[in-house]
């Protein structure tokens, strides 16, 4: 099922704006987000045809089928929770049924751990992005040679400084094991010999091994760092994936502030944190931040990275102090949420709702 399919449908029961927009965070640059609740007709519900969630490539635009909503709910999900509480100015749609779920059904005690574990969720991506502002990767990919070094008179010589010393060429060098030592070889070359070369292309993964006939010598032992080329491979990917699927407007500003940590990143951290505090002494969800300011400025580049830490740290040790007086209840009521669910369905289906959109 597609967007347009389900838009077509009339089995969208909630639509909203959420994200930074709902949260008045945003900035001319921002996306919209678009997140809502639909619930399937009776006959996929019942088949094999269950669709649980629908969703954009981006995930910018993401419905969610009412049981897993209801589903996530029940498990405290910061981003699925918030929606029970968000701004009337964001809401799109809203049929009347969906007014039955009530935020505190869920609300728990649980919102501690599922809230700080988002949070510190964001500090880890945020110095992942540091680590790739730091030690980018250079676009020409380096090759298996890069990777070989040669051993001869007590020094170990990387094998291109090598061969261009030698004034010889690695197609015509033959390569064979020695045995009992991991990645070590002895190398060979002859212009007579038909040897397969040290590597057989650049798109070469390993070192090509050859026939060696009796007797010939060897001209140095060569050494293929294979488990360095193996990491380098994978952190080349790494960054090359990142930089074609990064946001160019949020990498920008996060190195125009000069922090070298992804600072939209540190704002959510904050933004979680405060919000599981509030839960624990207000008993509701406030989307709508009132600490605005202070989220714009970690946004904005403001602090250092360990500065931020340090203050994480300080607010998640209050909430272990917060939830362990808070009237909250333990954990949410499944018994009531199923009953809650089974009635919803029940009506629906009931009253074939989907005819009166």
């Amino acid at each position: 099922m597609t967007i347009e399919e389900l838009k077509k449908s009339g089995h969208i029961i909630f639509e909203c704006i959420s994200g930074s927009r709902a949260y008045g965070l945003d900035t001319p640059e921002s996306d919209t987000d678009i997140r809502g609740v639909f619930i399937l007709p009776k006959e996929s519900f019942y088949s094999l045809d269950y669709v649980g969630q629908v969703n954009n490539e981006s995930n910018d635009i993401v419905y969610y089928e009412l049981r897993k909503f209801i589903e996530l709910c029940s498990k405290n999900n910061p981003n699925i929770l918030e929606l029970l509480n968000i701004p009337e100015e964001c809401v799109l749609y809203k049929h009347p049924i969906f007014d039955k779920i009530k935020l505190d059904y869920f609300i728990s005690k649980n919102c501690e751990k599922s809230f700080a574990n988002y949070a510190y969720a964001q500090i880890k991506k945020a110095r992942g992005l540091e680590k790739k502002i730091v030690n980018p990767v250079e676009k020409e990919r380096k090759l298996v040679l890069d990777f070989c070094f040669v051993y001869e008179n007590g020094k170990s010589i990387p094998l291109k400084v090598f061969l261009s010393i030698k004034n010889i060429k690695q197609e015509n060098c033959g390569v064979a094991n020695i045995a009992h030592l991991k990645d070590c070889n002895n190398l060979y070359h002859s212009l007579e010999i038909p040897y397969k070369g040290i590597t057989r292309s650049d798109r070469a993964n390993d070192i090509a091994l050859s026939s060696i006939p009796k007797g010939e010598a060897a001209i140095g032992m060569l050494f293929f760092n294979k488990d360095g080329y193996s990491t380098y491979c994978k952190k080349y990917k790494e960054y090359w994936d990142w930089v074609g699927k990064r946001n160019e407007e949020r990498y920008k500003n996060t190195v125009s502030h000069g922090k070298n940590y992804d600072s939209k990143n540190m704002m959510h951290t904050f933004r979680l944190l405060h919000m599981a505090k509030e839960i624990a002494t207000e008993n509701t969800i406030n989307v709508k931040r009132s600490d605005r300011t202070f989220l714009l400025d970690i946004k904005k580049g403001k602090y250092e990275y360990d500065e931020l830490v340090s203050w994480a740290e300080e607010r998640k040790l209050e909430l272990k102090q917060l939830y362990r007086r808070s009237k909250l209840q333990e954990r949410p009521d499944l018994d009531r949420i199923n009953q809650l669910l089974i009635s919803m369905r029940t009506k629906i289906y009931s009253k074939n709702l989907e005819k009166t959109y």
